[in-house]
């Protein structure tokens, strides 16, 4: 859900700075581009990381499975990380406008 949440509010982002509805993607990585978004290297390393965990939690073959792949402590971290790229996009003045 981190991943579609950061996804989400990209896509906000695309939309306002593009006018267009934006496209079907689930790529982070490639929003962040199309929306210009400013991000530090350290938020931009972990979209990256959610990025390409985000595919394989989207469409789980073997659901606990994978929720053994992630611990408390590591879900909470990125729980955590989200909230706070999150915070900074909706920081970009294109949504305050």
């Amino acid at each position: 859900m981190c991943h579609m949440a950061i996804e989400k509010a990209l896509k906000a982002i695309v939309c306002e700075e593009t006018d267009k509805v934006p496209p079907k993607t689930h790529d982070l990585i490639y929003l962040t581009g199309l929306g210009k978004v400013k991000l530090t290297p350290d938020t931009l390393d972990f979209i990256g990381m959610i990025n390409n965990a985000g595919i394989v939690t989207r469409y789980p073959e073997d659901l606990s499975k994978l929720v053994s792949s992630y611990p408390v402590d590591v879900a909470k971290e990125y729980l955590q990380k989200t909230q706070e790229v999150i915070k900074c996009i909706k920081q970009n003045p294109v949504l305050k406008g």
